[in-house]
């Protein structure tokens, strides 16, 4: 097989009459592919919307275009599905895939054996780039479990984006952590007369993408107003490819987010550089802008939405969100109201039980814990638990915490920050508590608390507004973690050593201050005194909740209307700091309000390359009297794994 192996034309002329392609259509990928036994194909949609395999083609280096009979003739957003190749696949082949009006949708070649046990998209379903050999076949289900752990190198480089504007540019991205030669790697378009050519022959000087970078080169072979560009590596194996409707590419179509997800239009340009993800166009000929699903229902008694106020600007250089575009009303109307809080509002933090993938938690900052499970889409209270959420109090069981944040610590146990006692609501009280969720009764109170109001002078003003700024989300963060990346200790200049804090467990507590959008770090010791690590600036003017994420390896600052509704993730630099790394918006049917609580379910309960995101709206005020959305706190979507 060679790239000069080539059909006849990227469209099929004997039916130049067929109706028009299917909206969404370039969100259709190949997706995993075997010469092995009965020589299967999936497909994967990327995109938000279903698409219309009825009438699509097939073909490889030997035969040309055939009819395939799918598993199904509509593949679902976010679905796969698979088929046999009419007239089977070689050892060393070439798999094309058309629309029935023939027009290209995607294709993948590989070297000898390359497609046994299978050849796959590593890193994403349908976004992913792909690997060769891979361990085992997933047919009909997500890549993950037959991936590599540690994907190749020349895997890791992604086509970014492309233009097909009169400059017909196309930007590669290397997201590994070694530079990858590509001066012999060869492209071609979806016009099948065409051979391929050099990516050197067309960029003299790109012969090399340095972990992180980027490397550009004007196609010499043209692109087309609809069009594909496909990125083949020196040994004949495909490596990724992006395929887009009319218009698609213009001004550019880009990955989104940056270097993993899928294509749009975008608005501008950013070639050679981070891109923007500023377009709302799927590059695929559709506009996708999501749709916000469930909710209604009417207001019990009591329950009394708040309208957000305070809303600012979203911070420059924020990009739009990475997962999908549909959101689900996630709770029953009103499910929140309490005997210390009747009018249903002030859900704020969120955390999914690491050890219990399938259990959130959530705090109510009129000191309510909850404990939820998922029941038909919606989150509800654990009966097992308490139906109805327990009672938190400070030590000693006194007060009412304004409790707004939660995490796990490594020993199981919850801990709860708190920004003021609510029956003495102009004095701060910021603090951080430890429960044992598997403690009796409907009132719990903490093993330990430690408190460090003395160190936020600003917020003791006796007026319940400052003192009302203090410690909104807190995330704990493993020792072993900043350990990996080099963290840099404040207190000692040097790298963090755990073994210099033997009272405080097995990693830092990281708690968001709404007043100025700082993170403090602390180590809580067991015999209830602390170790403050210093501050850290989260390039936001406030916070409101903090999360640890293993999947993405990332601390979240989120912030709610007060900063456009974003979520900063957060890594350790060269230097030893912890810095911003890229920020998202929240999706873009979801109300703009003070949704405080977020949370990422683990990878482990990834599905189809994504995994669960939840918010929590404070107010409950959605879109206002007379939406969907009003009256309900708990908003679920998804993030990529």
């Amino acid at each position: 097989m060679t790239l000069s192996g080539l059909l006849v034309t990227g469209t099929l002329a004997a039916q130049s009459a067929a109706a028009a392609d299917p909206v969404g259509y370039p969100n259709v990928r190949i997706n995993e592919v075997t010469s092995s036994n009965n020589d299967t194909v999936e497909l994967y949609n990327t995109g938000a919307t279903a698409v219309s395999i009825s009438g699509w083609k097939m073909s490889d280096d030997s035969f040309s275009p055939q009819t395939f009979s799918p598993s199904s003739s509509t593949i679902p957003a976010g679905g796969f599905v698979t088929f046999n190749s009419p007239k089977g696949l070689g050892d060393s082949d070439k798999l094309v895939i058309y629309t029935s009006s023939g027009t290209v949708v995607d294709r993948v070649e590989w070297a000898t054996d390359k497609a046994k046990p299978a050849m796959a998209r590593c890193g994403g379903d349908g976004t992913g780039a792909w690997v060769p050999t891979t361990s085992a076949t997933t047919f009909g289900a997500s890549n993950a479990s037959g991936c590599p752990s540690s994907i190749p190198a020349a895997s890791r480089v992604r086509i970014n984006e492309v233009t097909s504007n009169g400059s017909d540019t196309v930007e590669l991205y290397n997201g590994g952590t070694s530079a990858v030669s590509v001066g012999s790697w060869k492209y071609v378009d979806n016009d099948t007369s065409h051979s391929a050519a050099s990516i050197s022959s067309s960029s003299p000087s790109a012969t090399s993408i340095p972990a992180g970078g980027y490397v550009t080169f004007n196609s010499t072979i043209g692109l087309g107003d609809n069009d594909s560009a496909f990125l083949v590596d020196n040994n004949g194996n495909t490596i990724d490819s992006v395929t887009w409707a009319t218009d698609g590419a213009k001004p550019s179509d880009e990955r989104c987010a940056n270097g993993t997800g899928r294509f749009q239009t975008a608005t501008t340009a950013t070639l050679g550089s981070t891109n923007s993800c500023s377009g709302s166009g799927d590059g695929g000929g559709g506009e996708e802008t999501g749709h916000l699903l469930g909710g209604g229902g009417s207001l019990t008694s009591g329950c009394t939405p708040e309208a957000a106020s305070g809303t600012g600007s979203t911070p420059t250089g924020t990009l739009a969100w990475p997962g999908g575009l549909d959101v689900t009303i996630a709770d029953n109307v009103c499910a929140f109201t309490t005997s210390t809080g009747p009018e249903g509002r002030d859900v704020s933090g969120l955390a999914f039980d690491p050890a219990h993938p399938s259990v959130l938690w959530a705090v109510k900052n009129k000191n309510w814990l909850y404990k939820l499970a998922k029941s038909n889409d919606k989150w509800i209270p654990d009966s097992s638990w308490s139906a109805t959420g327990k009672q938190i109090r400070f030590a000693g069981g006194s007060g009412e915490p304004d409790a707004e944040g939660l995490t796990f610590g490594s020993n199981g146990h919850i801990y709860v920050t708190s920004e003021r006692d609510n029956t003495k609501n102009t004095a701060p009280k910021d603090t951080i508590m430890e429960f044992d969720p598997a403690a009796t009764g409907s009132t719990l109170t903490p093993l330990h608390q430690w408190d460090m109001t003395s160190q936020f002078p600003a917020l003791n003003t006796g007026d319940k507004d400052d003192a009302n700024l203090g410690f909104e989300g807190v995330g704990y963060v493993p020792d072993s973690w900043l350990t990996a990346n080099g963290w840099v200790d404040p207190l000692t200049g040097a790298a963090y050593n755990p073994a210099n804090y033997p009272l405080h467990g097995s990693g830092l507590f990281f708690a968001g201050l709404e007043y100025d959008g700082t993170l403090h770090v602390y180590g809580l010791n067991s015999d209830g005194t602390f170790t403050t690590f210093g501050t850290i600036a989260t390039g936001k003017v406030s916070v409101m909740d903090v999360t640890f994420d293993a999947g993405t390896q990332r601390l979240i600052a989120t912030c709610d209307n007060t900063c456009g509704e974003t979520h900063t993730f957060m890594k350790v630099n060269a230097s030893g700091a912890l810095v911003p790394d890229v920020s998202y918006k929240n999706p873009a049917v979801m109300p703009t309000g003070n949704l405080e609580g977020f949370a990422i379910a683990p990878t482990s309960t990834c599905v189809s390359g994504f995994r669960e995101a939840l918010w929590s709206d404070d107010g409950i005020f959605g879109f206002g009297s007379g939406s969907s959305s009003y009256g309900h706190a708990l908003y679920s979507g998804t993030f990529p794994c």
